[in-house]
Parts: structure tokens; C-alpha cells; sequence
């Protein structure tokens, strides 16, 4: 594999820029909250929410690692107004998913004090007006996944499925934390080459940013580090064309 240098992106520009060239950015912690002008005082008070996921009961390999929420959003431009939807199932095609594809799966909402926190709402509308200076829609369809991958039982595997895309326009994977484990390396390739990039997220709230059509990515297995341990990650996707459905695939 070809390698590719990570930087953090420090600036604005320099993420649009390193998202245009590359199909991928990492912002460390300090530099997203610079440049998505967000609180990290207000961000860390919701790291106790992943506490709080009930365990995602869909794993097709029969695992007990995964713990997770989900809601859906929309962002319209140019007002960069974010606003909630009904709660509906995540969905993707086998194309994408080849373990979970083809179900529907309906998870518990993120709480609804998380959801109220204007933190939350800057950093997916932030995030989302990032990816609209990359490519000008009228609205983002937002998916936002908390997830905790555990090793209580052993292994915890942040991807099942594998390297993947995930049918979306842009990915967004923030680090929300990680304790008493080993592995969970971030694997990002170039989806029509050689290329490609290997590093572990350490830093509390840094991200990676990713255009799902370039880019295809993937995180290894978690093992404890003498105890039990747990990964919690956010994950947000950004797509134009409308939620993924059976049938938005007709």
C-alpha cells in the first residue's frame, strides 16, 4: 500500500482543501473546535450519554460488543438550518453492507437532552456546512450513529462488515473516547488505487472526515488491556439524495 501523510487540518481552508485533494481529512481535537467553532467544555459534558446505549440486538455475526443510538436529520442551505426527522430504521443495500445490508433497523434516538444541546446542533450543522463548500446541495440527509464497541465478552469489532463504503455522500468518525484497549487502527484507502493511510484515533472529539465515493475505510478489532475496555465513537453521515431506503434503490 502506498502510504499517504495524516496532518491534522488547522484551519478551514486547509481541510476543504485536504478533502478536495486527498478525499479525506484528520482534524486533532483542538483544531475541529476552531474551525466548526464549538465549545469542548460543552462538548465533553455529553460523553456521558454513551454511557447510556442500549446494546444493538442486529449484529449478524452473533457478537455481544456493540452498543449504539440513531437519529436522522436534515440541513438546508443556505440557511444551514438543521432540523430533526421522525424516527426511522437505518437502512443500506447489500452493495455496501454485505453483513447488514438489506435490513431494516430501527434503534433506540439519541436522547433527547442530547439532541437539545446547541453543542450537538453546531457540530453536525457544522460538520454539514464543511461538506456543502465541497459540494454545494440544498440539503444534507443526516444519519447519526453513537456508537460503544466493548470487550467484556473479548474482542470488540468496530466494523464488522469489513472496508467499506457507505452509500453517502460525506462520513463523518469522531473519537468520543477510549479506555483500557488495544487496537481499533483506522484504515483509510483510496477507493480506485494503491493508496492509503493507517493510524490510530487517541484524542477525545478529533475527527475524520471522508468522501464516501473516494474513500473506503474500516477500524480493526479492540482487545483489553488488562480489563475490560470500550471505544466510543460518533458517526455521521451526510448524503443529497434523501435517506437510504428499499425504496430510494427502485
Amino acid at each position: 500500500m502506498t502510504e499517504l501523510s495524516l496532518q491534522s487540518a488547522a484551519s478551514t481552508s486547509a481541510a476543504v482543501g485536504r478533502l478536495k485533494d486527498a478525499g479525506y481529512v484528520f482534524m486533532a481535537m483542538a483544531d475541529a473546535a476552531s474551525i466548526l467553532h464549538i465549545d469542548l467544555a460543552s462538548l465533553h459534558e455529553l460523553r456521558a450519554s454513551w454511557d447510556r446505549l442500549p446494546r444493538d440486538t442486529y449484529l449478524r455475526d452473533g457478537g455481544k460488543y456493540r452498543s449504539r443510538r440513531h437519529s436522522c436529520f436534515t440541513q438546508a442551505f443556505p440557511s444551514n438550518t438543521l432540523s430533526s426527522v421522525p424516527r426511522r430504521p437505518h437502512w443500506q443495500p447489500t452493495s455496501y453492507n454485505a453483513l447488514h445490508g438489506g435490513l431494516e433497523r430501527w434503534f433506540e434516538p439519541v436522547e433527547s437532552n442530547v439532541l437539545a444541546a446547541p453543542v450537538w446542533t453546531g457540530l453536525v450543522a457544522g460538520i454539514g456546512a464543511l461538506f456543502e463548500q465541497i459540494r454545494p446541495v440544498e440539503r444534507w440527509f443526516i444519519e447519526a450513529h453513537q456508537f460503544r464497541i466493548d470487550t467484556a465478552n473479548g474482542i470488540g469489532r468496530p466494523t464488522p462488515e469489513g472496508a467499506h463504503r457507505d452509500g453517502v455522500d460525506f462520513v463523518a468518525v469522531i473519537l468520543v473516547g477510549r479506555r483500557n484497549i488495544r487496537g481499533g487502527e483506522t484504515r483509510v484507502f483510496d477507493a480506485a488505487g494503491p493508496a492509503g493511510v493507517r493510524f490510530t484515533m487517541q484524542e477525545p472529539w478529533s475527527m475524520l472526515l471522508m468522501d464516501d465515493a473516494r474513500v473506503i475505510h474500516e477500524t480493526t478489532p479492540i482487545q483489553p488491556d488488562n480489563e475490560p475496555g470500550v471505544r466510543d465513537t460518533l458517526v455521521v453521515t451526510y448524503r443529497a439524495g434523501g435517506f437510504q431506503s428499499p425504496e430510494s434503490q427502485g
